[in-house]
Order: structure tokens, then C-alpha cells, then sequence
């Protein structure tokens, strides 16, 4: 493990450093291996770790390439781990998914426009018309997504996708309070939409932070079992 952990250590100085930028070709195995002094299998399981991660790009026939470095795909990546994660390491996420939603909303309320207000209004005629839960979560999701869309940049949505992406393998609607589940989270969508129409930052934010909110209590009262994950 100490022998990976350098290969990672120098590949990660390597590319930090700026040594190697964007699309460049990694040196050759013999030249990594020694000038990290570790052996080529470890520092192939780097390698392989930091592909896996989208930081680097093997290329069969080629050589090993560093990546696009793009926030947002690298951060997409996260899922392969947070999708593995059980309910109570997934409520220590939802502080900061609180603070991320609600910030995107504060951002959208500003930058808005007529017709994708009319787009999130058709989304939740649809979601609060529907009982089907996988369906229930596709709207949700693309609900909350549109909305840091709006008001964020790229790295910011792909972040809220990752944080949101284990929590929808939890069907709250088919618990026992099922109904009542369904019937606060229409509200808390409208009251979401409301504050993004008036174009009040302060309602939007303080609405998306209550509805989070009240997912986690959600989460934390049922603690239903975890479903197949959505991708």
C-alpha cells in the first residue's frame, strides 16, 4: 500500500505541479517507476485509480494521457463512490447539500427567465400528478437540477447531482406516511417556485433549504431500505 500511495502521490505532484498540462502524454513506465521508485505494478494501479477518476485517459496501443482536468466530469465521478454509501453516512451529506441548494436558488432567483419558470411549473404539474415513484423521482430530480442549472455553473450541478444521486434509492412516497410525504414535498416544490417567480433570493433559499431539510427528517424518521440506486 505504501509503494500505491507514492506512485499516486508523485503522479497527482506531477500533474498539480503543472509539469504535465491537459491532454499531455505521461513519461514511460521505466522513466515513472524510477523516478518515483516504486514498481510498475503499483504504479499501474495508480494509474488505474486516477483513470478510473477520470484524471487520466489510457489509450490502448498509445500511452497514458492526462485528462480533459474539467471540474465537472471529475467531480460526476464521486458517485461511483457516494452510491455506496449507507443511510447514516448519507445524512452527514445533507448539511451540505442544504447550503448548496439553497444557494443555487438564492442564484436563480436573480438569473430566471419567463420561460423556464413556465418549464418548472409543467414540472411539477406533472410530479404532483403522478403516485408512480420511480417517475416521482425522475421530475424531482430534474426539478432541483434545472434549478442549479439556472443559477450555477457546470462544477456546482454536477456536485448537487452526486449529493442527490444516493438519496433518490430511498422511496419516502411508499412508506406508511406516504401520502403526507408526498403531499409536503408538492408544497415545498411550489413554495420553491414561488420565491423563484417573485424573484425573491431570500424566499427561494430559505424554501430549498427547508425542503432538503425536511427530506433528512424524512429520511431519518422511516429509514426505508435502500432501492436499486437511479443512474
Amino acid at each position: 500500500m505504501r509503494a500505491l500511495e507514492t506512485a499516486l502521490d508523485g503522479l497527482r505532484t506531477l500533474i498539480a505541479a503543472e509539469d504535465l498540462q491537459p491532454r499531455d502524454r505521461l513519461p514511460s513506465e521505466s522513466e515513472l517507476c524510477e523516478r518515483f521508485g516504486v514498481s510498475r505494478g503499483s504504479l499501474r494501479e495508480a494509474i488505474r485509480m486516477l483513470a478510473a477518476l477520470g484524471v487520466l485517459d489510457t489509450r490502448h496501443g498509445s500511452g497514458t494521457y492526462v485528462g480533459d482536468l474539467r471540474a465537472a466530469p471529475i467531480l460526476e465521478n464521486l458517485s461511483l463512490t457516494v452510491g455506496l454509501l449507507p443511510l447514516d453516512s448519507l445524512l452527514e451529506l445533507t448539511e451540505l447539500r442544504r447550503a448548496l441548494e439553497a444557494h443555487a436558488a438564492t442564484l436563480a432567483a436573480a438569473r430566471i427567465d419567463e420561460a423556464t419558470l413556465v418549464q418548472l411549473a409543467e414540472l411539477l404539474d406533472e410530479l404532483e400528478a403522478t403516485t408512480d415513484d420511480a417517475e416521482q423521482s425522475r421530475l424531482d430530480h430534474e426539478f432541483h437540477l434545472r434549478i442549479v442549472e439556472v443559477g450555477a455553473n457546470s462544477a456546482f450541478a454536477a456536485m448537487v447531482s452526486v449529493l442527490r444521486s444516493r438519496s433518490r434509492a430511498y422511496h419516502l412516497f411508499s412508506t406508511q406516511d406516504g401520502d403526507e410525504v408526498k403531499r409536503l414535498s408538492d408544497a415545498g416544490h411550489r413554495a420553491i417556485w414561488q420565491g423563484l417567480r417573485a424573484r425573491d433570493p431570500l424566499a427561494a433559499s430559505a424554501a430549498a433549504a427547508a425542503h432538503v431539510a425536511q427530506t433528512e427528517a424524512w429520511l431519518r424518521q422511516h429509514r426505508p431500505p435502500a432501492i436499486v440506486a437511479h443512474p
